[in-house]
């Protein structure tokens, strides 16, 4: 099993900017592709960045030019930095990895809790 434990959500005006935080632990894993995804109420869950192992990124149209997603594979870990950030951005934002673990015969998807990103105009 791999646990997904996001930090750096928060409240922010209009135009500002955060920073999310994933950090992947567990026993005898390895991290595939890593991403974040976001669901605003009443709204389905959509992608908002990814990146492979080897640093490959892709992002929805509506965050291109407004954020950047990196990561550190030596700690296991990815960071979602979002500029110019407005209202629409408002929603849980839920960090994704597909890793392999031993023992298991495939690889998987894992999921964090969410951390919220409120924007207020």
């Amino acid at each position: 099993q791999v646990q997904l434990v996001e930090s750096g959500g928060g409240l922010v005006q209009a135009g500002g900017s955060l920073r999310l935080s994933c950090a992947a632990s567990g026993r005898g894993f390895r991290v595939n592709a890593m991403g974040w995804y976001r669901q605003a109420p009443g709204k389905q869950r959509e992608l908002v960045a990814t990146i492979t192992s080897r640093g490959t990124t892709n992002y929805v149209d509506s965050m291109k030019g407004r954020c950047t997603i990196s990561r550190d594979n030596a700690k296991s870990t990815v960071y979602l930095q979002m500029d110019s950030l407005n209202a629409e951005d408002t929603a849980i934002y839920i960090c994704n990895c597909n890793a392999d673990v031993l023992g298991d015969w495939r690889s998987r998807d894992y999921w964090g809790q969410g951390t919220q990103v409120t924007v207020s105009s």
